[in-house]
């Protein structure tokens, strides 16, 4: 685990990885997604706010759930949205 920059990232245990490579949400309208998130306290995988869906920003919103990774290859990081605190493995 990458060295905490809020409380919400240094609670993060074990990183939850997506059980599938797509919008949860896109799915369901048809849409198309690109850099996609996991949300680490209930695993859903959504897209960024590079479209204007912004699922997962929507799912921090309705949820609180503060901590997301990156499932972009080659991107090791984690954002709290609740402090606005990025970090890289």
């Amino acid at each position: 685990m990458p060295a905490a920059v809020c409380s919400h990232i240094g609670a993060t245990q074990q990183l939850i990885t997506p059980a599938a490579y797509h919008c949860n949400e896109c799915i369901k309208t048809n849409s198309q997604w690109v850099h996609l998130r996991t949300c680490q306290t209930c695993a859903a995988t959504l897209c960024c706010d590079s479209l204007p869906n912004k699922h997962m920003t929507t799912h921090y919103h309705q949820t609180q759930h503060p901590v997301v990774i990156s499932d972009e290859p080659g991107e090791q990081w984690l954002f709290c949205y609740a402090d606005g605190a990025f970090t890289e493995d």
